[in-house]
């Protein structure tokens, strides 16, 4: 497995990589790794080498390539932290970066569609009862109106009492007719 990291390499961080990696596959295998179990092989001064995984009863024998990446897969975040790395600064070549969970949220989307629509049926059905009521009182007033206004013609007052009479439009000061 190939590692390339732009990294200060020395032989402490060596070794808190092959403890990072025990660890994982200690996770992984459910057996005791040790440092000593992971080999890092050609170093370079560019920071990549490659790395092999021994069997802790028997040096001799190497762990099967997917065990490793497995095991690097799934404690991919705790090596990234150990090492102060992300998966931008650090790369293991051939395992894939895992990707953070999706973010679940406390309401279900479709809840919050569901209530938006709704809420715009209600205020619909809320404005069109409040025009309603409010064109049927217009209505209401204007006809009272119109009947306040009649009945004001109607009415004469005669030597400064008030009697009910008919309305004479000879005597109005409306002219319903233009003059030619």
């Amino acid at each position: 497995m190939l590692f390339i990291l732009q990294y200060e390499w020395n032989r402490n961080e060596k070794f808190f990589f092959q403890a990072a990696i025990a660890y994982a596959m200690s996770i992984h295998l459910k057996q005791e790794f040790s440092v000593s179990d992971v080999l890092v092989c050609n170093e370079t001064p560019r920071v990549s080498f490659w790395f092999v995984v021994t069997s802790p009863a028997n040096p001799l024998l190497l762990i099967d390539k997917a065990n490793v990446e497995m095991a690097v897969r799934k404690s991919r975040n705790r090596i990234n932290s150990a090492l102060l790395l992300s998966d931008t600064t650090m790369e293991f070549v051939g395992v894939l970066s895992t990707l953070a969970s999706p973010v679940i949220p406390a309401t279900p989307p479709w809840l919050i569609v569901f209530g938006v629509v709704i809420g715009l049926i209600a205020a619909g059905i809320v404005f069109l009862l409040v025009s309603t009521l409010v064109q049927k009182k217009r209505k209401k007033n204007q006809k009272a109106d119109e009947e306040d206004d009649e009945e004001e013609r109607v009415k004469t007052v005669e030597n400064g009492n008030r009697s009910d009479g008919v309305y004479n439009a000879s005597f109005s000061d409306d002219e319903p007719n233009t003059q030619m």
